[in-house]
């Protein structure tokens, strides 16, 4: 998709379809300088229409009216965004991703996007521009996961060109779309990744994704196979990965930049399938379960934006990918685990895999002598219970790095939220006959797995985030498409920006 800016007014720009941003205050009866222009360049049709339709700007509401050519667009969208206090830079993402797709439904290949007068003054001078929020909603906006669709059954991509109008002159505005641009693409690829049949999307087929973006941008790579894996005393990552004939795979992406101040790991949970192992799934819990790698198609799929923007900061990508499938070699419960770092585990669940993995993932990326280790796994579906489908649970060892984080998330748009890690629920991760379980108690399960994995962190400054509901949508809402949503791409890119230039 071709995306520029111009300074021309909205009345003049040369597209299919012009959508405008507004907030209630733009709709109110005395006037927004560009609702009341284009009001005024249609005869007064705009301001009929508003209040026809009852249209107040409110969050979802849309009002399109075609122009009958009083403009140069040929059709005219407003997209309420709510009151205007609740209007954030973030909030354009979603204005440019639902005018996307609204111009492939009626089929416009030229979209003009503009916000109303005064909407966004009091926004945050040290976030992301606006045209980097409307070039990455415009971009994802269109996204569309139909490579297994016959093509009779494909809709028609038409959009070919988005028109941001906005001062191209202006010094951020142009980096700014590109940022956009290259922050959707990795989100767009980690959406891919999550919706692939696992049947497609093995371990060793994940592993193959990440040596291309790895080659692409000049990214250092390694990649174990289960003896590699097995030379640094994985044991728990093998364990889950042994009921499986499909090899695992330990994916060690790296951008190394000269005179680098920091060195920061993100881990990635890479489960290409969960069965539950030998503690069964049902079919219904099971049906998602090609989705349990989100958090390494996150961690992956990140590392190509860090790269292109040149981030002045060493950033280490890991991902131990395996399957967790129930046969005769199958992990059992009961078996006691020998971790990489020594630590034995009693197994009682097979279905509480991730944080195994996670944890000699973990260990291997504390060997890198980190100033910070960042993991993001679809860990819990108790997270889901206390949170909801929208928002990802946040713990953490170390009060400065979740303050960093959530200040990113918060200017990225991504819904998260911190949640305790109580040394009283760690009573229930203690084994009689290893060093711990790797579960504990029904009540309290998002926090006892976030506990297990603080046993392997030792010291060190560490972040876990449990995305486990935001990793994936049940519907389309303006930039996000049903099925994987590439979740926290967006933040980790501004958390790693943020701390680059510290």
């Amino acid at each position: 998709m071709n995306i520029t800016a111009t300074a021309a007014h909205p009345s003049e720009a040369q597209v299919d379809l012009l959508a405008v941003a507004v907030d209630e205050e733009a709709t109110a009866s005395d006037g927004d300088p560009l609702v009341d222009a284009l009001d005024r360049a249609l005869a007064g049709t705009l301001r009929r229409a508003m209040a026809e339709e009852r249209f107040r700007g409110n969050a979802g509401q849309t009002l399109t009216l075609h122009t009958a050519g009083q403009i140069a667009a040929g059709r005219l969208a407003l997209i309420g965004l709510g009151p205007r206090a609740r209007v954030n830079p973030p909030a354009l993402r979603l204005f440019s991703g639902r005018a996307a797709r609204l111009a492939g439904a009626v089929g416009a290949p030229r979209l003009g996007l503009a916000v109303a007068t005064g909407m966004l003054a009091g926004r945050d001078a040290a976030g992301p521009p606006a045209a980097q929020f409307l070039a990455e909603g415009a971009t994802l906006g269109a996204y569309r996961f139909d490579k297994y669709l016959s093509e009779d059954k494909r809709t028609p991509r038409t959009l070919a060109h988005v028109v941001l109008l906005l001062d191209p002159a202006a010094a951020e505005t142009l980096p700014a779309i590109t940022r956009g641009q290259r922050l959707a693409a990795a989100i767009g690829r980690a959406r891919d990744l999550v919706n692939e049949p696992a049947g497609a999307l093995t371990p060793t087929a994940l592993a193959e994704v990440a040596r291309q973006i790895a080659h692409d941008h000049k990214l250092d790579i390694t990649v174990l196979d289960s003896q590699g894996c097995r030379a640094q005393k994985m044991g728990l990552f093998l364990a889950v990965s042994q009921g499986s004939p499909e090899e695992p795979r330990f994916i060690h992406m790296a951008w190394k930049p000269a005179g680098a101040k920091q060195r920061v790991v993100l881990v990635g949970k890479g489960v290409t399938f969960d069965s539950g192992g030998l503690s069964l799934k049902t079919n219904e819990s099971m049906l998602d379960m090609k989705t349990d790698m989100a958090g390494a198609a996150a961690v992956i799929s990140v590392m190509a934006p860090i790269a292109e923007e040149a981030l002045p900061i060493e950033v280490h990508a890991l991902a131990a990918c395996c399957e967790n499938m129930p046969s005769g070699r199958a992990y059992k419960l009961g078996d006691v685990l020998r971790s990489r770092n020594g630590k034995t585990v009693e197994i009682n669940n097979t279905d509480a895999e991730g944080r195994l993995t996670l944890a000699d993932a973990i260990s291997y990326g504390l060997d890198l002598q980190p100033s910070a280790v960042l993991d993001f796994a679809t860990l819990t579906g108790a997270c889901m219970v206390a949170l909801g489908p929208h928002t990802a649970g946040v713990m953490s060892n170390d009060e400065a790095l979740c303050t960093d984080w959530l200040a990113a998330a918060a200017t990225a748009g991504e819904e998260m939220w911190r949640l305790p890690l109580p040394e009283r629920l760690a009573e229930q991760l203690k084994s009689d006959v290893a060093d711990m379980k790797n579960t504990g108690e029904r009540w309290g399960g998002a926090l006892t797995a976030g506990l297990f994995l603080k046993e392997f962190v030792g010291d060190r400054p560490w972040l876990h985030v449990d995305l486990a509901g935001p990793s994936t949508a049940d519907k389309d809402v303006g930039p996000v498409a049903k099925g994987g949503t590439g979740f926290a791409v967006s933040t980790i890119f501004e958390y790693l920006r943020r701390v680059s230039l510290k």
